[in-house]
């Protein structure tokens, strides 16, 4: 039997991990105008939403559930991952649906505003399961997730989180996510900083109120000595601060040849403009909340020769990617990012484990989602383990020229 979560009282204790995950807050001086673009795109494909729900001629209507921040500081995150299934379910619909069994099912999606809180993301995921939603897309930042795994897990409903990169969002058997794990970026982009640029003496800049940064930060550092590097300097910041001088003081002081930021690009936006004003010409490495950075920075020279890790790139020389962007920026009139692209490949990874399982019972598409393999636009032959992990490779992009570029 499907139970709602009823109590509210849980997010206390997990405040302040509200925005951890591939997903963070606006810069405080953006926020309002960002929130009221998001609010207004959002309003604007309600439309594009009820399509998928109009479907092809089939037997049946498999609903999908999505969680995430629509409105609020974080509301591009949740507004990319909407419209990136939006595209998915659109495709699928048009070439004649999924066949599981005996039926041929249509993808719809309902998706519910969770303003990256946990209070709201509970809300939203009781909104849900009173509509008899099939499975669940969700939530987009970990902190929400948090709050719902216990009871997705309890209703035995298949949980995907496109984005919520913290270890817990998969710690139950229901549960799955599509991006990289906090640990797994730190360890690929350390051995990536060590081993293929040379980097041996790094500094790094992170978010202590955040567990997407932190996270991502002590795998790093961890890797980065068992390569035989150094961490000479580790300042911490937290969420909100926009003055980073005295931690750019501090790292100007030592002999750091690459400064390492894991944390979202509205953060590094104020960091590397800062570092520049400070006469700072050290190289700087990224997370993958870096995508989207050059939408907010106002002198892209502070961010020249730049890396981050991604797990998608737009501008991929590939037929199902130049496909992909065309069907975006036609439909939504801006270029995807990850968030949009981890959400498109959530929603084949539904079609996969439903033709897999020849059901729809939530049971079985559980069972299903380790035996899977798809060739998404985050990662070719991607599979899943049975703790609810991706196989993929990550992409390294480098910023150059205002550009992002990938060798």
């Amino acid at each position: 039997m499907k139970k709602r979560l009823l109590s509210l009282l849980v997010v206390g204790t997990m405040a302040a991990s509200l925005l951890a995950g591939c997903a963070n807050q606006a810069p405080a001086n953006e926020e309002t105008a960002a929130t009221t673009d998001a609010a207004d795109e959002a309003e604007s494909t309600d439309a594009a939403t009820q399509e998928t729900a109009d479907a092809p001629a089939s037997d049946a209507t498999f609903l999908i559930g999505g969680i995430g921040p629509l409105t609020g500081a974080a509301a591009s995150y949740g507004l990319s991952v909407k419209q990136g299934a939006e595209i998915a379910i659109n495709e699928i619909n048009a070439a004649g649906g999924v066949k599981g069994g005996d039926t041929t099912y249509s993808f719809a999606l309902q998706f519910e505003d969770d303003e990256a809180t946990e209070d709201k993301a509970i809300q939203a995921y009781n909104t849900l399961m009173d509509q008899n939603v099939n499975a669940i897309l969700g939530t987009v930042t970990s902190g929400a997730c948090l709050a719902i795994i216990d009871a997705t897990a309890e209703d035995g409903i298949l949980q995907i989180t496109p984005s919520g990169s913290a270890l817990d969002c998969t710690k139950n058997s229901n549960a799955f996510r599509i991006c990289f794990t906090d640990p797994l970026q730190g360890v690929t982009m350390a051995d990536y900083a060590v081993k293929d640029l040379g980097y041996k003496k790094i500094a790094v800049i992170y978010n202590n109120a955040d567990e997407y940064s932190t996270g991502i930060k002590d795998a790093f550092e961890t890797q980065v000595a068992a390569n035989g590097g150094e961490i000479v300097a580790s300042e911490s910041f937290v969420t909100d601060d926009v003055d980073f001088n005295t931690q750019l003081t501090t790292i100007k002081g030592t002999d750091a040849e690459a400064i390492f930021v894991p944390a979202y690009y509205n953060d590094a936006t104020y960091i590397t403009k800062q570092a520049k004003e400070l006469g700072m010409e050290l190289p700087f490495l990224g997370s993958d909340g870096w995508d989207g950075i050059l939408s907010t920075v106002t002198d892209p020279s502070t961010i020249e020769g730049a890396v981050f890790l991604s797990p998608f790139f737009a501008e991929e020389d590939s037929e199902a990617v130049k496909s992909f962007v065309s069907a975006y920026e036609s439909a939504y009139g801006s270029k995807p990012d990850q968030f949009a692209a981890d959400a498109y490949d959530a929603v084949y990874v539904f079609k996969a484990t439903i033709e897999s399982a020849a059901s729809i019972e939530s049971a079985d598409l559980i069972a299903a989602m380790p035996q899977i393999s798809i060739d998404g636009l985050t990662g070719e032959g991607m599979t899943f383990t049975p703790e609810g992990e991706p196989n993929k490779g990550a992409k390294f992009i480098t910023i150059k020229d205002n550009k992002y570029t990938m060798e």
